[in-house]
């Protein structure tokens, strides 16, 4: 059976701030950090999940959790960040609703990384499938490319969003992800020319010159050194725990991933190669004859790599740093820019270049992204937005953010009240009116179309003259200055004019979370975000595939002569339509706190978390859950909770779950004001009643713990006495028989004892009566047999007797005998004993000699020469025909282990000793070097296919030869290749075949007797080969050539061998020509090898270095 948990179980503090008791500002962040220091992260307020950043990694993350929340009531178990991702993703896929989920706080709190959670969750609850799971984990993938162009180290987070995110995902009617489009608010593109100490710029440009191949970087012109780039700022440049290298590896194959193309991918590389060259470029003032201020660039080096990475003529973009063109109607008006007007233009450039960019990886990955099937799909929202942002110097970027911020807080209230007031109506309870602070009229101070604060700014950057922050200044101070959450030291309410809290060139707005003090300085020129035109139309210029993309403005054939839309209403209006998108979907909300300013684990400010619980606006989002009632539950989990408390609903109750709590509720007396009942559900008004309710319940547990203990033990103690009882039974039934068997075991033996006596009266009886008879019969046989003794010794005496005599006979004839043959030996060995003697004495040598060669056998080794010397001289013959009869036999032994292909190497060796030892000086340093045959591998080497698919026979020879040129008597490179059949000469480069001689065309082959390698192939006149002539070709492996030729011509040939002529002259014929070779000793002017050199029409002189 499933045990049913609930939120209130084994809790840590309160864990939905709504049953917080008393609710108070410390109270509540008293409650936080209790929570906290127990490693609980997470508390609710109602649905809404606040998220603390415990800066450290948790056990709550892995999927055994997942699927621990997976499918469960959102207050069945202690709060999680899965229990609204699972709500929100069932609420999608089971009701049909379109889903939102908002997740703000300030830098640090961990909103990315909650937006990643939910989005990993959906990802493992939802379907499988190829397909399914190709789209997860590019919807996945999409995180690490945004946050390398998006994110960047700052002091607050080490991997802060500098923009806002908003990603729908699209799933199909089973719940299953068909695609996503993601929109991009407000990147902060000033960090990208500029960034506060200790801060640095967006992590892609660390990533590009850390984690890139050296071939990468030297294409986009780039080192590894940041001191090199001025848009690098170098004291923050390394960050621990940040491994720059690996994330650009794995942001690349996110790319690869989601759909990027090789060459998108590199076109994007050069961008951002781009702009680190953009930043150091620098100016230098140069004055014109007609006294004007102008700039001129200092080093060009950067501004050329520059313009070869995007494809730009170097004087275009140069022209246009250096020069303004101003259009009005058919006017055209060129100014030159000074120093600071270049700089302005460079990082303008700068910046829009990487804003644009970053807007295009985010239309990019949209394609990619995007569902393909037109159904109408179900919609998940997931917005990672920048918090509300209170710094020392407040300026024009978080103006806007507290704006989009305001307007998050006035759609919160707005749907919380909303989704408040459908429940009240669906459950059939009386809604009452909620009085809570509508920061509607803030937002109309911000976006006021005609007396906003942006509307007023957009208007003094339109409006012609004079136009600076201090201009705006006073315009607020005239139009805003009776507002009541408008507060200017300039302005016309008299009461701000001695605060000295706020400045002369600031102004103060009271917003939700607090007030706010901004410094006008900067805000025109924000809002402006000018680019001058001829910038837009040098890029436009660009023949960088990407660039043409990020500036439409640029194109000449479509000026438009309207200024652009300001920052600050193209904010507006994105803010407007995330609004409108939020509203059609049903919200759900993570609030993220960062515990500490100091990144640190276990550390909890109570200072900085109770600013952030402020302008979060987390009391006033409790205040308005509580406004009605407090707690709300279905009818059968609030029966199963509290059945206990009743004995009517304990432990069964059988009718309709509404009546069983009714009847709960009137049996505890609960005052009928502190509760009221819904269609299905049960709303509790205060907290302390719900926490009556928990504290009887708890007593009641320890009650029936009590009496299911009481229980148990009576169980245990007669179960104890049933076995103690029939243990007593079993084992006086076992003494019993055991009682018996021994009395039984005395009767049976005392029985057997008098049988043993009675029987062994009865045994002795019988043995004496048969020992008597048999003592009768054995004294008639001893009678007997001592006559029948007598008898036989009688005639033994008698045969012994005769036996002596004829003994005695026989050896006196032996004796006899004896000594005749004695008589007659001793006359034939006085006549042979010399011949004897000697003969003995031979056999005896022999004998010593054949045991002592056979202990001093030489080593098997055919060429080794050693014999043991011959003791004596008769033995000279003997000794010499033994050590050549042992040297054959070992000769024999040695060839028996040869392979046939070595046999084949040794006859060859042979062959080149017959034909060219004494007659060739080459041919001794050839002896040592084995014959390989195949020096090109020509079957293995791809170079060689075409080359060896030309030839059908198998390859017994291929080498490089260089082939004699008889015009001028240089070689060149051929591929000399011999098969069974035939002679290959082919091209060494392109494996062409130049020749093919058959064996028997040729006639014979000519070498010199010196150590050159030159030769020559002769062909037979009239065949068809010789038309073209000889061959004169030189080669380092000369021996082994005419050796092979040889020997394969002689079996090609019909047993016909090709003659070899050794001579120091020779005739060759050349087509119709002869010419005659002549070989030479002398000192060659190319190195130590032999040279060729045409003396006249009919000689060709080698020349070969003289021997040592």
């Amino acid at each position: 059976m499933e045990v049913k948990t609930s939120l209130l179980d084994n809790m840590i503090g309160v864990g939905d701030m709504v049953l917080l008791e008393p609710l108070s500002e410390e109270s509540f962040i008293a409650n936080l950090k209790n929570r906290f220091d127990h490693n609980e992260i997470y508390t609710y307020i109602g649905s809404v999940v606040i998220s603390m950043n415990p800066y450290r990694s948790l056990p709550i993350f892995t999927p055994e959790k997942v699927e621990e929340y997976r499918n469960r009531n959102f207050y069945e178990l202690s709060p999680h960040i899965y229990a609204l991702a699972d709500e929100a993703y069932r609420s999608l896929r089971d009701q049909d609703k379109d889903q939102c989920i908002l997740i703000t706080g300030e830098s640090g709190a961990g909103k990315t990384e909650a937006s990643k959670l939910v989005m990993s969750y959906v990802a493992a609850v939802c379907g499988k499938g190829q397909e399914v799971n190709k789209v997860k984990e590019q919807l996945l993938q999409s995180n690490p490319v945004l946050e390398a162009f998006g994110n960047a180290k700052t002091v607050r987070n080490d991997n802060s969003s500098r923009f806002g995110k908003y990603m729908d995902i699209e799933f199909d009617f089973k719940g299953d992800p068909l695609g996503g489009v993601i929109s991009n608010y407000l990147l902060e593109k000033s960090r990208v020319v500029k960034q506060p100490r200790g801060e640095r710029n967006f992590h892609i440009f660390y990533q590009l010159l850390s984690g890139a191949s050296d071939d990468t970087l030297k294409k986009l012109k780039l080192d590894r050194d940041f001191s090199k780039y001025n848009y690098l700022s170098l004291d923050s440049a390394a960050v621990n725990g940040l491994d720059d290298a690996a994330n650009f590896r794995t942001v690349r194959n996110a790319m690869q991933i989601v759909g990027f193309m090789e060459d998108e991918v590199q076109s994007v590389l050069e961008l951002v190669a781009a702009v680190l060259k953009l930043g150091n470029i620098e100016f230098k003032p140069d004055s014109r004859s007609n006294g004007g201020d102008e700039s001129r660039i200092k080093d060009k080096n950067d501004l050329k790599e520059m313009c070869e990475l995007l494809g730009i003529e170097q004087s275009v973009l140069e022209r246009a740093f250096s020069y303004r063109t101003v259009e009005a109607k058919l006017e055209k008006v060129s100014t030159t820019l000074n120093v600071a007007q270049a700089y302005y233009a460079r990082d303008a450039l700068a910046k829009n270049l990487y804003s644009r960019l970053f807007s295009w990886l985010v239309t990019r990955i949209n394609e990619s992204i995007k569902a393909q099937a037109k159904t109408r799909h179900k919609v998940m929202g997931v917005l990672d937005i920048y918090g509300f942002e209170i710094f020392e110097d407040n300026s024009f970027e978080q103006f806007i953010i507290n704006y989009c911020n305001e307007k998050l807080q006035q759609i919160f209230i707005e749907l919380t009240l909303r989704e408040e007031q459908e429940e009240y109506i669906r459950e059939g309870i009386e809604w009452t009116n909620i009085e809570y602070f509508n920061n509607a009229i803030i937002c109309d101070l911000i976006e006021n179309h005609q007396n906003g604060i942006l509307a007023m700014l957009d208007e003094e950057c339109l409006r012609p003259g004079t136009v600076t922050d201090e201009t705006f200044l006073d315009k607020l101070n005239t139009i805003c200055a009776e507002h009541q959450h408008f507060e200017s030291r300039l302005s016309k309410n008299s009461k701000f004019l001695t605060d000295h809290s706020l400045p002369h060139s600031c102004f103060r707005i009271q917003h939700y979370a607090g007030k706010v003090l901004y410094r006008v300085e900067g805000f025109v020129d924000k809002n402006n975000d000018l680019l001058y035109r001829d910038l837009s139309q040098a890029m436009y210029k660009a023949t960088q595939s990407i660039i043409k993309q990020l500036f439409p403005e640029g194109n000449p054939a479509k000026v438009n002569l309207k200024r652009p839309p300001t920052a600050g209403s193209q904010f507006k209006a994105s803010v407007g339509t995330l609004m409108r998108n939020l509203q059609t979907k049903n919200p759900n909300y993570i609030r993220c706190i960062k515990p500490n300013d100091k990144k640190a684990s276990h550390i909890f400010t109570e200072s900085l978390v109770c600013h952030q619980v402020r302008y979060l606006g987390l009391m006033e989002n409790v205040r308005v859950r509580r406004a009605g009632y407090a707690f709300r539950q279905a009818y059968e989990p609030c029966l199963e909770r509290y059945k206990m408390l009743c004995k009517r609903t304990w432990p069964h109750w059988r009718g309709p779950a509404r009546e069983g709590v009714e009847v709960l509720m009137a049996d505890l007396q609960v005052p009928t004001d502190e509760f009221a009942y819904g269609r299905s559900k049960i709303f509790i008004r205060n907290p302390k009643t719900l926490f009556f309710l928990e504290e009887r319940r708890r007593q009641c547990l320890q009650d029936l713990a009590t009496l299911i203990q009481k229980i148990y033990r009576g169980w245990k103690c007669r179960t104890q006495f049933l076995l103690l009882k029939k243990s007593q039974i079993v084992v006086s039934a076992w003494y019993r028989r055991y009682a018996q068997q021994k009395k039984y075991q005395r009767i049976k033996s005392a029985t057997t004892l008098v049988q043993s006596y009675t029987r062994g009266w009865q045994a002795r009886k019988l043995l004496r009566q048969l020992k008597y008879q048999k003592r009768c019969e054995e004294a008639v046989t001893t009678i007997s047999a001592f006559w029948h003794g007598t008898q036989a010794r009688r005639e033994l005496r008698r045969l012994k007797e005769e036996a002596r005599r004829k003994h005695a006979v026989a050896v006196i004839w032996a004796y006899w005998q004896g000594l005749k043959v004695r008589r007659e030996y001793r006359k034939f060995f006085r006549a042979n004993a010399g011949k004897k003697i000697y003969d003995f004495t031979i056999q005896r040598i022999m004998q010593k000699y054949f045991l002592g060669l056979k202990s001093n056998m030489p080593p098997m080794s055919p060429i080794d020469k050693n014999w043991p010397t011959r003791p004596y001289r008769f033995l000279d013959g003997a000794h010499k025909e033994l050590r050549r009869i042992f040297h054959l036999w070992r000769c024999k032994k040695y060839r028996s282990q040869f392979t046939e292909e070595k046999k084949a190497v040794y006859e060859e060796k042979l062959e080149a000793s017959e034909l060219f030892k004494d007659k060739k000086a080459l041919y001794p340093s050839s002896v040592n070097q084995p014959f390989k045959g195949d020096y090109l591998e020509i079957s293995k080497n791809p170079k060689y296919q075409k080359l060896n698919s030309a030839v059908e026979e198998k390859v017994l020879l291929a080498d490089v030869v260089n082939k004699i040129n008889r015009a001028n008597g240089k070689g060149t490179a051929r591929i000399f290749l011999l098969t069974k059949k035939n002679v290959v000469l082919a091209d060494s480069k392109t494996g062409q075949v130049k020749a093919s001689v058959p064996l028997p065309d040729l006639a014979s082959v000519s070498v010199s007797t010196q150590s050159d390698g030159f030769f020559a192939l002769k062909l037979k006149e009239g065949s068809a080969s010789a038309i073209k002539g000889d061959f004169l070709l030189s080669s380092e492996h000369l021996i082994e050539i005419i050796t092979k030729l040889h020997r394969t011509g002689a079996k090609a040939a019909d047993k016909e061998q090709i003659n070899v002529d050794i001579s120091d002259e020779f005739l060759v014929q050349f087509k119709q020509d002869k010419v005659c070779v002549k070989f030479i000793q002398g000192s060659p002017k190319n190195g130590n090898g032999a040279s060729c050199k045409r003396k006249n029409n009919r000689l060709l002189e080698v020349s070969v270095p003289m021997t040592a």
